[in-house]
């Protein structure tokens, strides 16, 4: 028979014993990823300097406590001050043979859209290929031909007419140009899978950002030192995080603003697979920025190609991005309002040895 300490570590959301004057008294362990510290160091802590609720709670839960009863918030944004709030719904009850202890569970809404925004992309990510082999085929060669043509063409033609060849040849040389980018998709390898630094990786992303396209940005480190070492391929992992960095550059604008660089553990959080495999995702890194933040248009639709919020901009950046994160076992997500945009990536740890083959379906502490 199962005990009660096992059913209380295998609840899948945060769940919060609290004390008759609001103090912790217990958290689990998914409570422990969602703070990012242990149950230890949260007991005696008054609950609502460890947790911000966009929601007077506190009277809530007095009269819950003195009658006995639960107590139900859907749609609040929950937040520990370490992190951007997510939206979630609590549910608060009277702990059964415990006078006065209440427990919370806290059941965020992000899970759900990340999945869909996962399953999305990978459908997308997906046609992009098999319209990339079609592009290149059918576009490109076709294209070569007009391309020399038209410089012929402008051998015989008195210098008033060269502005319509000239204008036939750039066209023709940016088409080819975004032929090139979308077979990207179907040219990109496999990963190469190892042992990777995460913090490395986010540091070169971050040294070439700040000579090149993010001059005029301040990108500030926020790691996680204690973080272990990721299971991805660092050249890949690299070209993501250079590409985020990018978007977020380019959004600021010539007037800059600040990136941050957040690396932090999330042991709970694991994807589970339609055929009953799982596969743990606890490495969190999130790339945030100030900026004007997402169309409302296009923000459900951003991974998918061709969807762009720049001007004269492809859509195929993040589409790419969402392809190799797919194609590493991880998730990508983003939420932005005006002023706040965090990109998050989760990515596998590395495996032990002895279940090297079978990494993807192992679940790591």
């Amino acid at each position: 028979m199962t005990g009660a300490g096992d059913l209380w570590a295998s609840l899948p959301v945060p769940a919060i014993v609290i004390g008759p004057q609001d103090e912790i008294v217990d958290i689990n362990s998914a409570a422990e990823g969602f703070f990012n510290s242990s149950a230890k160091t949260m007991r005696g802590l008054p609950v609502w300097d460890q947790l911000a609720v966009d929601a007077p709670l506190e009277d809530s839960l007095a009269r819950a406590r003195k009658n006995g009863t639960p107590l139900f918030v859907n749609d609040v944004d929950v937040g520990n001050g370490q992190r951007a709030p997510l939206q979630c719904a609590l549910q608060i009850a009277p702990f059964v043979g415990a006078p006065e202890h209440m427990v919370m569970m806290i059941s965020p809404r992000e899970l759900a859209g990340r999945m869909t925004q996962n399953h999305s992309a990978k459908s997308a990510a997906k046609s992009a290929i098999g319209m990339a082999e079609m592009l290149a085929h059918e576009i490109k060669n076709p294209l070569a031909g007009i391309t020399g043509a038209a410089q012929l063409l402008s051998m015989s033609l008195e210098p008033q007419d060269l502005e319509l060849t000239d204008l036939i040849v750039e066209e023709s040389r940016r088409i080819v140009k975004l032929l090139e980018q979308v077979e990207q998709f179907g040219n990109l390898s496999p990963p190469d899978l190892k042992a990777v630094n995460i913090h490395d990786v986010l540091d070169r992303a971050r040294r070439s950002a700040l000579l090149g396209f993010g001059a005029q940005m301040t990108i500030i480190e926020d790691y996680d030192p204690s973080l272990p070492l990721a299971y991805g391929d660092p050249d890949q992992l690299l070209q993501v995080v250079l590409n985020l960095l990018k978007n977020a550059s380019e959004a600021a604008g010539d007037n800059g603003g600040t990136i941050r660089l957040h690396s932090y553990f999330e042991h709970s959080f694991r994807l589970r697979r339609a055929d009953g495999t799982g596969t743990s995702l606890p490495l969190q890194i999130e790339i945030i920025d100030d900026g004007p933040g997402l169309p409302d248009t296009i923000a459900a639709d951003i991974f998918d190609p061709f969807v762009s919020g720049k001007e004269n901009g492809t859509g195929l950046g993040l589409a790419l991005v969402s392809k190799i994160i797919s194609d590493h076992a991880g998730w990508i997500s983003v939420t932005s309002v005006p002023g706040h945009t965090v990109f998050r990536l989760s990515l596998p740890r590395t495996p032990k040895p002895e279940t090297a083959d079978t990494a993807s379906d192992s679940h790591e502490d």
